[in-house]
């Protein structure tokens, strides 16, 4: 019998795990493109909000999940479209403007909530999975197969981005955006749009992951989130050293750590609260204790590029 239950609690840990690392994954891969190209995103968790909100509000309105997707990396893109007029276009400071635009994002939805969604605080049905054919397999089958289609797509986007980063003429400009600005500038490719293009990339993501939080794992929308999910993303691009493999690495371990939180308080062991909830972002600090040295970074992150300015 406690054979039995150690089992449905790791498959249920493992499973929970994979569902928490999608977003985080989502908003690794798309600072990733942003960071290659130059740009310190940290307007990230803003678009993951914005995002949330837009995707869960169309996905109810409409019934329809990936509609709601579709509807937060738009939403996403029109928080990186300020973004990259501030930054890129303008050559404010990064890091004011990506502090700026995520309070903005959390304080709007907030008011966008209280006055559309707080009083019927309307939640979505389960997201529908893949077919009952490999989910049926013991042990593997709920783990790995019983999600929505949308956390495979996300496993696919690694591949595809490696490839793009590594074989395409895409992933030389984002390099060199970020590397040697001004190098790409002298090829006649435009500086500021390969870094828009980045942004616009990020917003996307960003913008599905929070839309996947809202949808798939909450099946609400909460205003003022407190998981942080886009700061860790953050975090998975800065030690993942321009390779997304490492960052879906980085997403399942957190994932875990995630899952284990919630794991923990249904368990109703004698741990307090703060404790547990503690666990992901004592994970963060160990983490980047552990690997941040090691980090490396393009050097013109950050730093606006003007013309004939060296």
């Amino acid at each position: 019998m406690e054979a039995l239950l150690t089992l449905v609690f790791l498959t249920a840990l493992l499973s929970g795990a994979i569902n928490a690392a999608v977003p985080l994954l989502l908003a690794g891969l798309g600072e990733q493109v942003s960071e290659k190209a130059g740009v310190l995103n940290i307007g990230i968790q803003g678009m993951m909000v914005f995002g949330a909100y837009c995707g869960f509000v169309v996905a109810y309105d409409t019934g329809s999940f990936w509609l709601g997707f579709l509807a937060g990396g738009l939403g996403g893109v029109a928080v990186a479209l300020l973004m990259a007029l501030f930054c890129v276009w303008l050559g404010m400071n990064q890091i004011v403007i990506g502090i700026a635009l995520t309070l903005g994002a959390e304080g709007l939805t907030a008011l966008l909530h209280h006055f559309h969604l707080s009083q019927t605080r309307p939640r979505l049905d389960a997201a529908p999975v893949l077919p009952p054919v490999l989910s049926d397999l013991p042990v593997v089958g709920p783990i790995l197969f019983r999600h929505h289609l949308l956390v495979y797509l996300a496993v696919i986007a690694v591949a595809v981005m490696s490839w793009v980063f590594r074989r395409t003429y895409i992933g030389l400009n984002l390099e060199a955006a970020g590397q040697k600005p001004a190098a790409l500038d002298t090829a006649g490719i435009s500086v500021q749009r390969t870094r828009t293009a980045a942004v616009l990339v990020t917003g996307f993501l960003a913008g599905v992951g929070g839309a996947y939080m809202a949808n798939v794992g909450a099946g609400m929308f909460e205003p003022n989130p407190a998981d942080a999910t886009g700061f860790i993303g953050i975090v998975l691009a800065m030690l993942a050293r321009g390779r997304p493999f490492w960052v879906l690495l980085g997403a399942l371990m957190f994932g875990v750590s995630l899952a284990l939180t919630t794991a923990l308080q249904v368990a109703g062991l004698n741990i307090p609260t703060d404790v547990v909830q503690m666990l992901p972002f004592a994970m963060v600090i160990l983490v980047l204790v552990i690997f941040g040295r090691h980090s490396v970074l393009p050097p013109a992150l950050g730093l606006p590029y003007i013309r004939g300015q060296r």
